[in-house]
């Protein structure tokens, strides 16, 4: 997995923690929904990245 894409992921999962925790603070379920797919969606493509990475070194 490139640095980029490891610097992106760990950005856009950190953003998801930051709205998902102001969801919860303020008692909005979307925004706490809409941050906790976005890490989802960030822990997946780093699952993806390390699948790939995997390969490359066979």
């Amino acid at each position: 997995m490139g640095l980029d894409d490891k610097i992106k992921n760990a950005s856009e999962n950190a953003g998801g923690k930051t709205k998902a925790a102001a969801g919860d603070a303020t008692d909005n379920d979307r925004l706490k929904a809409e941050g906790e797919a976005d890490q989802t969606k960030a822990n997946m493509k780093q699952a993806g990245e390390k699948v790939k990475d995997a390969f490359k070194r066979d």
